[in-house]
């Protein structure tokens, strides 16, 4: 999977175009968010086939900004204090989370400056090295 940064209009309708010319194109949305930040809207949604998702959106002159690779990693949620946990192990390995979301299987999505960095602190939560 992977997450695609979307910029959308600002307009009442923006958000279900893009939707709509989704569900044309039978691609399902796993996950993501949108907003706006001054007069442009923003969207950062996970997708299966991120290619055919972007393909889609295009050919509808619905811009792409950027495809990211994502962390995927699911949280201990009767646990407080898993998300400041990870995003602070994150942040001294020297990585800046630039997106973060939930999908649809309630697993946090991370998209990171850095990858492998990143990769790596993913796959020591996953074995529970930080415990």
């Amino acid at each position: 999977m992977k997450d695609l940064e979307i910029q959308l209009e600002n307009h009442p309708g923006a958000l279900a175009k893009m939707g709509e010319v989704l569900a044309s194109a039978k691609v399902s949305v796993e996950g993501g968010g949108a907003w706006i930040a001054g007069n442009s809207g923003t969207a950062h949604f996970l997708f299966e086939d991120a290619t055919k998702a972007r393909k889609a959106l295009e050919n509808n002159n619905i811009k792409v900004i950027k495809e990211n690779k994502i962390l995927i990693q699911r949280l201990q949620q009767d646990q407080p204090g898993q998300l400041g946990k990870i995003t602070r192990i994150m942040q001294q390995a020297g990585v800046n989370i630039q997106v973060l979301y939930s999908d649809h299987d309630n697993q946090l999505i991370l998209v990171v400056d850095d990858y492998e960095k990143g990769k790596v602190v993913s796959d020591n939560w996953s074995k529970g090295v930080y415990n």
